[in-house]
């Protein structure tokens, strides 16, 4: 939502505001008239009518109430020719570790965030991944769907969820259309990492092994984080996200997300030093990325957007116009989601980009847990993957 859902006046025309959101929204090209969009701008009537600012809660189906973040399913038959990689079975809810509630503030805000520590701890400094819940969800639900606590206790990395604020976003999403949400710095990506770094003194983080990853909004806010510091995430994970400088407002956002692009999209490959100030990424970032090709909240040309402007990136970055080395195979989850996979590698065979299709799906975390909300429980384990691909990177980022 925009700045004007931040915060709400002692008094106001619902009327004109709700008229004002359709205007946007038509003009975006989506009609509010039936589907998904007249769910939602009903949605946003209601909670101006009452005065409130809180998010929808989240559902566990696939209703269509919520743009951010919907989950289709179509059943496809399993191919015997490929297994993917698997996570353990969960056993008991409870881990042995400690997940703690936690806020960091600084002159853009304050964000609460949970973080898990795992019970093994090595002598030597642990990876960090950072995991960025999509629209209408909490810490604690995409903790709860992406079992990402459970990989972090078997592999040994500490992991960290900050959580939206209802008073920045009444959805909860990530404003990572916003023009101050999307520079170094500034906003939102100046609160994460922040609360990146607050993390890294109080614990022994390895500073070279700090990643990124969220779903929709968080996704597309990963990215933005990707291309805002560098220097900081040593790898970003994409999962039904959208390029970095897709949108500068609520309507070119909504083109973006049907597949569309804004005049700043010409700006991906660039960080912003600050606001008005941008420079050429000077390091690129490996990126891996999941989407479903029946995903109709977040187009997946998005999620093939993020990958071409990830390997742009690299070749700015080493010099080198040679492409990547492509291969990809097809497969089934044992949960009986067929996909697609891409591995682009460089001269050296490191894998730096990995795209993942995901045939069928719609928008939710593919391999997810019913224990949260918009997850696919017949997909690939996205979690397991990510940190498959995030473990095995060279010991980039900062020294």
């Amino acid at each position: 939502m925009n700045n004007f859902l931040r915060s709400q006046p002692p008094s106001f025309n619902v009327k004109t505001i709700t008229d004002t959101i359709e205007r946007a929204l038509t003009s975006a090209g989506l009609d509010t008239s039936s589907g998904p969009m007249q769910s939602v701008t009903e949605t946003i009537r209601r909670a101006l009518s009452s005065g409130g600012v809180s998010g929808v809660s989240p559902p566990r189906g696939g209703d269509e109430s919520v743009v951010d973040v919907v989950a289709r399913m179509v059943e496809e038959q399993p191919d015997p020719q490929h297994q993917p990689i698997r996570r353990s079975p969960p056993s008991a809810p409870g881990l042995p570790g400690e997940f703690v509630t936690r806020e960091f503030s600084n002159s853009a805000g304050t964000r609460a965030y949970k973080l898990y520590v795992p019970a093994q701890m090595s002598e030597a400094p642990l990876p960090l991944v950072v995991m960025l819940h999509g629209c209408t969800q909490s810490a604690e639900d995409f903790a709860a769907g992406t079992q990402m606590n459970r990989l972090a206790e078997e592999h040994g990395f500490l992991v960290v969820y900050p959580e939206q604020a209802a008073s920045a976003n009444m959805s909860k999403c990530w404003n990572w259309f916003q023009t101050e949400d999307q520079v170094r710095d500034s906003g939102e990506p100046s609160l994460i990492a922040g609360i990146v770094n607050e993390i890294a003194q109080a614990h022994r983080v390895d500073r070279r092994r700090i990643f990124v990853a969220g779903l929709s909004a968080g996704a597309a806010m990963a990215v933005v984080l990707g291309e805002a510091y560098p220097e900081i995430f040593a790898g970003v994970g994409a999962h039904s996200g959208l390029p970095f400088a897709s949108a500068s407002d609520i309507p070119s956002a909504m083109a973006a997300m049907k597949g569309g692009r804004s005049g700043m999209a010409g700006l991906a490959g660039l960080t912003n030093a600050g606001p008005g100030v941008r420079r050429k990424t000077t390091q690129a970032t490996p990126t891996i990325v999941f989407h479903g090709d029946r995903d109709h909240t977040v187009q997946q040309s998005n999620g093939a957007a993020i990958v071409q402007h990830a390997s742009e990136a690299y070749a700015a970055a080493t010099g080198d116009k040679s492409v990547l080395e492509s291969t990809t195979q097809r497969g089934t989850a044992s949960g009986g989601r067929s996909f697609s996979r891409t591995v682009m590698t460089d001269p050296t065979g490191q894998p730096y980009l990995e795209s993942w299709t995901l045939h069928g799906a719609g928008h939710a975390w593919s391999g997810g847990s019913a224990a949260g909300s918009y997850t696919d429980g017949k997909g690939p384990d996205a979690s397991a993957e990510m940190v498959r691909f995030f473990l095995a990177q060279r010991r980039a980022g900062t020294a």
